[in-house]
């Protein structure tokens, strides 16, 4: 008898656990209830979520990665929904939690595929920003550590994440297709915002000190589910940028039809930010993406069309009525206040930096700075941009280091791209490098590539670019995890 009921609990194992776990949550679930009300059973639905979750990472760490691209998109929403609670440490967990799970499947991997200019280039700037510890300048440790988290760590931790677990052609299609759907919803999220009104998480956001840069004359600069409009509106002109480059590809007309109307949503997401360093994201972008198409006539005229929109911005008053177009128009006067603000900060930084070639540290500027390091006179100097952002923390050493840095891997992304020979392949590593570049120049004006979502969308298309002559001629490659 005992031998039949093993060899029945053996054929049953499946169904026997899942009863037992489903009995177990039963019983949790109504004993949470009768102690903590609704609560309860609410906390012991999420330990079971989060524990499911954790095994399926585990068993692929494609899950885990989903899951937290997912999270960068909607984090800034989640921030001022739960705003005394620190979700954004979850978005680092889960990424660990990823790599956890690539150590642990570390033999499905062919880990040679790491040795490239990207991923290199990552762990020298990861090194050259721990060395930032040791600064003399005499910075809080943990202004340091929160600032390493974004402007080194998330970089080297995402850049070898597609040549590990999404290369292949299938991954770059689904990653395009992911960063559009995001945009596309965070535009409509930013709609109910301008015409319905904001959550009270929102409200209450702005009212404890965001609503100065984010109500200019009366109107609501939009952030959708981003940390601020500026990311909004960046991140929409790059997605204008990919999506103009892709309708103008060699794709079927439906397909065309479909990445117009992309960039159609995508530059009124632009518009209604008003965000005025997202034009030169667009601008620079779609430039370009003309010089890396070699197709010059394409180029002359499109160039001709540009200078004619931004003459149109700079030498009329046409549109003037509309605040967006007022916001863009601003970005090009010299005489604005705001612009004439940053000249000076850059001034006052220039004079306390003149000394400190290396910077005055990780965590010396921008939030970081003012939350940490307030009794620093530099620190209570907003930068503005996130090109001197890094002249005040790494020097003026550190900022030709970080910009030749980045420099060269635009130049070997646009030197792959005129080597390939599929068109369609060929026109997404344009759209992808052409994003990048939009995102680097705007980040002059705004802290764009060190801020969620772009940065892991900039680290991404980068390594995706790096691996198109894999695809460009289809080989197996020893381990790609596809067998998880």
């Amino acid at each position: 008898m005992f031998k039949n009921l093993q060899l029945n609990i053996a054929d049953h194992k499946k169904a026997l656990l899942f009863f037992l776990i489903a009995l177990s949550l039963s019983v949790l679930v109504a004993g949470s209830t009768i102690k903590y009300g609704f609560l309860g059973p609410m906390l012991v639905l999420a330990a079971a979520g989060g524990g499911a979750f954790v095994i399926a990472a585990f068993n692929n760490p494609r899950v885990a990665f989903i899951v937290y691209f997912a999270y960068c998109f909607l984090l800034g929403f989640v921030v001022k929904t739960f705003l005394n609670i620190p979700v954004g440490l979850a978005m680092d967990a889960i990424l660990l939690l990823t790599w956890a799970s690539i150590l642990v499947n570390m033999n499905k991997f062919n880990w040679k595929a790491l040795k490239n200019e990207h991923v290199m280039l990552s762990l020298i700037w990861f090194g050259i920003s721990v060395l930032q510890v040791l600064n003399p300048y005499g910075g809080s440790f943990t202004g340091w550590f929160n600032e390493l988290r974004f402007t080194a760590l998330s970089w080297l931790l995402i850049a070898p994440i597609v040549f590990l677990l999404f290369n292949r052609m299938e991954d770059v299609n689904r990653f395009i297709g992911f960063i559009f759907f995001f945009s596309c919803i965070a535009v409509l999220y930013g709609v109910k915002q301008l015409y319905v009104g904001l959550s009270g998480g929102e409200q209450a956001w702005l009212d404890t000190g965001a609503k100065v840069t984010h109500i200019l004359d009366g109107k609501l600069r939009v952030f959708s589910i981003y940390s601020d409009a500026g990311q909004f509106g960046a991140s929409q002109a790059i997605m204008a940028v990919m999506a103009m480059v892709l309708a103008m590809g060699p794709f079927s007309f439906a397909k065309r039809i479909v990445f117009g109307v992309i960039a159609l949503i995508t530059l009124y997401g632009m518009g209604i930010s008003g965000t005025r360093g997202a034009l030169f994201a667009l601008v620079a972008g779609l430039g370009y993406a003309l010089f890396l198409s070699k197709n010059f006539k394409v180029l002359i005229i499109g160039g001709a069309f540009a200078l004619g929109g931004l003459g149109m911005l700079k030498y009329t008053k046409v549109g003037d009525e509309i605040f967006q177009i007022r916001r863009l128009r601003s970005a090009l006067d010299p005489k604005d206040a705001s612009f004439n603000v940053r000249i000076v900060n850059q001034e006052k930084l220039a004079y306390l930096l003149k000394d400190h070639p290396f910077g005055a540290g990780l965590g010396m500027s921008g939030m970081n700075g003012t939350t940490y390091n307030a009794d620093k006179p530099i620190a209570n100097i907003q930068p503005d941009s996130y090109w001197v952002k890094v002249w005040v923390m790494y020097g003026i050493v550190g900022l030709l280091i970080w910009f030749a840095i980045n420099c060269y891997i635009i130049g070997k992304c646009s030197g792959i791209v005129w080597q390939l020979k599929d068109p369609k392949l060929k026109t997404k590593m344009i759209a992808l490098t052409s994003g990048t570049v939009g995102c680097f120049i705007c980040s002059y004006g705004n802290e764009v590539m060190n801020a969620i979502p772009s940065s892991v969308i900039m680290f991404m298309s980068w390594s995706f670019v790096f691996i198109a002559p894999w695809l460009d001629t289809p080989r197996k490659l020893e381990a790609d995890g596809s067998d998880l």
